[in-house]
């Protein structure tokens, strides 16, 4: 539900130094062939017919109308040089021998030679809508000749962490807890391919809840320690004195069951996450990885089951998530899984997605703890 709320990102052109991150939002298509030309693939001697050969010239990568080879005739050549007219292959420098103005080596036909339209032809599709734009895309790009791209934009997130007893320096005390999810969030927001914005720490004040999710900028809120129903928790109320509409209320998953999401009118989205660090982080890679996976033109991938040496056990209403080793033996759990904990969490691989039922689980799916990362198997 949460991935069929959001909407994707409205296309923008994107010079290429600024794309990067970005989700294609239409086929990259070739406007020329590549190369444009018959180039040498290696450093040598472009020849025409069999060997031996007379050595009449070279061709720079710079030269735009190498000469035409006669039969016999070779010429010196660069890497990426245009092949002269006639030219029947290349012959390596390491292959070559020269006597004189004479050269000796093998000639196989069309040997280290990238023909004219090799790579792609003009008006070829080269990838399709909704591949996300890594360094690579951004080379094939360049080498057909394009400065910018149409792409889905990442999307900017805000996150509001909320607490009267929170602390952002030295240890827990009596009436002090230290933040562990303000830290947590921006690197979470930026591996899932958002853009994170400032945190913003508040205190369980309604007003002030109200002004800051009023006043924030991005496309997606996060709000942390305001989604349960206890006397500090005022994201409910609050959604309802702006009017947004709450669309989900609860899940039933442990940890992270308060988790919440709703609509703003003009179309920005909230996502309740719970106040205990291990709870909330459960929660993000739910809810707000499948909302910015939709926000950025990307689908949901299939999770990989992995089996669970000696059982999971199962709640008999909610599907669990425990944090687990991935091994050649499966998933191993780890201990420390308490919803306040992250302890067992940060020295683990992925969360275990366990189905209620009635016995224990001998399988799996596996959902990777960064959000950035592909399922195992994919």
């Amino acid at each position: 539900m949460a991935y069929a709320t959001a909407v994707a990102g409205k296309p923008v052109s994107r010079p290429l130094a600024q794309a990067e991150h970005t989700v294609l939002a239409s086929p990259l298509v070739s406007p020329v062939a590549v190369p444009p030309v018959d180039r040498s693939a290696m450093d040598g001697y472009a020849v025409r017919g069999p060997g031996p050969w007379r050595l009449v010239g070279h061709v720079a990568a710079t030269s735009r109308t190498p000469p035409e080879l006669a039969e016999g005739e070779a010429c010196s050549i660069t890497t990426g040089a245009a092949v002269p007219a006639g030219a029947t292959s290349v012959v390596r420098d390491e292959d070559a021998r020269l006597t004189g103005q004479l050269l000796h080596g093998p000639g196989e036909p069309g040997r280290h030679i990238r023909r004219a339209g090799e790579e792609c032809a003009a008006g070829e599709q080269l990838l399709p809508a909704g591949v996300l734009v890594d360094p690579p895309v951004l080379g094939v790009a360049a080498s057909v000749g394009l400065n910018r791209l149409t792409v889905v934009p990442q999307p900017r997130v805000a996150a509001i962490v909320t607490g009267d007893e929170l602390v952002h320096r030295g240890p827990s005390g009596p009436g002090r807890v230290r933040d562990a999810i303000g830290p947590m969030l921006p690197g979470l927001i930026t591996r899932a391919g958002a853009v994170a914005l400032p945190v913003t720490h508040l205190p369980d004040d309604r007003t002030a809840l109200v002004d800051a999710l009023l006043a924030a900028d991005g496309e997606l809120i996060l709000v942390s320690g305001s989604s349960a129903s206890g006397p500090a928790d005022h994201l409910r109320p609050a959604l309802s004195a702006i009017g947004a509409q709450l669309i989900i209320d609860g899940v039933a998953c442990r940890p992270g069951h308060p988790q919440a999401l709703a609509r703003f009118a003009d179309g920005r989205l909230v996502v309740g996450l719970p106040g205990n660090p291990f709870a909330a982080l459960a929660a993000f890679l739910t809810l707000g990885v499948a909302v910015i996976r939709r926000m950025r033109g990307l689908s949901l991938p299939a999770l990989t089951v992995a089996p669970v040496p000696g059982g999971l056990p199962c709640h008999p209403r909610s599907t669990r998530l425990v944090h687990v080793r991935v091994t050649a033996q499966g998933a191993v759990p780890l201990g420390h899984g308490g919803s306040a904990m992250l302890r067992g969490v940060a020295a683990a691989d992925a969360l275990a997605v366990v189905d209620p039922g009635p016995a224990a689980a001998i399988a799996a799916r596996l959902l990777p703890l960064d959000p950035g990362a592909r399922p195992w198997g994919v």
